[in-house]
């Protein structure tokens, strides 16, 4: 599958809310839950520096989807992010039976913005979503929004709340 101009106009959505999380301090991660019908379920983003390591706006939503969604409803939801889930959020995916996963960025694109500005790697192996849970449908990254969620990190690397 491909991303389509729907797909985008949510990872858009995705990558404001990256944009907050960056102006809060935080790391600047965003994702928004979309149901069959196209209406937005739940949408969040990262709260690790104000709150905890774990607290991925991924992980969030497949809790509150655990939480409030049959199964039918979650297999049928699609999950965008402004970057590719981390193996914890990609497990968590998985294990809630959650549907297809559309990402602005890739782990991989990250790791080597990350390494352009010096930065070491993180404190978990940057696996692609396949690799920790091969029956998810994924499609990234979406090269219209690359530039904008490189600049949304390279602050945050850099200490600064705006790009």
């Amino acid at each position: 599958m491909t991303i389509t101009r729907t797909d985008l106009t949510h990872l858009r959505r995705a990558v404001e809310l990256a944009r907050l999380a960056l102006e809060r301090g935080d790391e600047p991660f965003g994702s928004v839950l979309v149901g069959a019908d196209g209406d937005v379920l739940f949408e969040d983003h990262n709260h690790v520096v104000e709150q905890d390591a774990t607290r991925h706006p991924e992980l969030a939503i497949a809790q509150w989807a655990g939480a409030n969604l049959d199964a039918a409803a979650r297999a049928a939801a699609t999950v965008y992010t402004s970057g590719e889930h981390c193996p914890m959020c990609s497990a968590a995916h998985a294990w809630v039976g959650l549907g297809r996963i559309v990402y602005a960025a890739s782990s991989a694109q990250l790791g080597q913005w990350q390494s352009s500005w010096g930065g070491g790697p993180g404190p978990v192996r940057p696996l692609a979503v396949q690799d920790v849970a091969p029956g998810v449908p994924v499609d990234g990254p979406a090269p219209e929004l690359a530039d904008e969620v490189r600049s949304l990190h390279e602050a945050f690397a850099r200490g600064s709340r705006t790009p």
